[in-house]
């Protein structure tokens, strides 16, 4: 490995950044360097703008993508080499503004009652009804299922934050009957609460999104929907059942009210008792 890419992991590790997000940035750092087969402190401002158009046009890497490279890019070179970057001349992508897409709650309904194997029923439930990231699902704990206080512990959210959502009776109902059937014994609070019965080990995010993938085809839900829509979801009912958007930006996580208030497309007001959208179900 360049000298160069050991000193960026420990600018990142004193950062606090994640294993995740050291691998995925160095792993963009080496295909640069790959690319023009010299070591990425050679190179400038010339490479780096052919590069970011070579994955725009040839590539046709998604906006966000690219918007990663580039942050990654200007984080070795302002940080880890302490040299210039123009912003003007080596600027991020403009995203096209949507609206979140999001299932109603018929649908969710299907989505959900159209799940026979239980684990995949668990999983699915937990993220709509709480209003997680796959990623976080993944890496819940036994011990996170907070059932005394009815929440869930997030310990690895997004840029490492902690913080607490919505534990619903019945997805509560839903994990007592899932332990049952593939708890183990002799388990410590820590351990991951899901986990594959080949491996032994955290389920996979892409696993899991190809169980969404089936149960939308299973369910006879026509409309694009992701497991991420399952977050969408839960935000979007939250708000068209008159929780306020500071409570939503908190279940979320979210560290500006600015990313919550995309769901104000719907009229939002107060109420005094929050439940999960899940327990309003007849």
């Amino acid at each position: 490995m360049y000298q160069k890419i050991e000193k960026m992991i420990k600018d990142l590790e004193l950062r606090g950044r994640s294993n995740d997000t050291i691998k995925n940035r160095v792993y963009i750092i080496k295909n640069f360097s790959r690319f023009y087969n010299r070591p990425p402190e050679l190179l400038g401002e010339p490479e780096i703008i052919n590069y970011l158009e070579y994955c725009i046009k040839t590539r046709k890497l998604c906006k966000g993508t690219i918007n990663y490279i580039n942050s990654t890019l200007k984080f070795f070179y302002v940080v880890t080499l302490e040299r210039s970057w123009n912003d003007l001349r080596i600027p991020r992508l403009r995203y096209d503004k949507h609206l979140p897409s999001y299932l109603t709650k018929e649908e969710i309904k299907r989505l959900l009652g159209s799940i026979t194997y239980l684990k995949h029923k668990a999983i699915l439930t937990t993220i709509y009804s709480g209003g997680l990231r796959v990623s976080e699902v993944v890496n819940l704990r036994i011990a996170d299922i907070m059932s005394k206080e009815m929440k869930i512990r997030i310990r690895n959210g997004k840029r490492n934050k902690e913080r607490y959502t919505l534990l619903s009776q019945k997805n509560l109902e839903i994990l007592r009957e899932y332990w049952i059937k593939f708890g183990y014994k002799n388990y410590q609070p820590d351990d991951y609460l899901f986990i594959s019965r080949q491996t032994k080990k955290p389920m996979k995010v892409r696993g899991i999104q190809l169980v969404m993938d089936k149960s939308i085809k299973k369910a006879g839900i026509t409309r694009n929907a992701t497991v991420h829509t399952l977050r969408h979801s839960f935000a979007t009912h939250l708000m068209n059942d008159g929780v306020d958007l500071r409570t939503i930006q908190a279940l979320l996580g979210h560290s500006n009210i600015k990313t919550t208030s995309i769901y104000l497309h719907v009229m939002d007001y107060e109420i005094l008792n929050i439940k999960s959208p899940l327990d309003t179900f007849e």
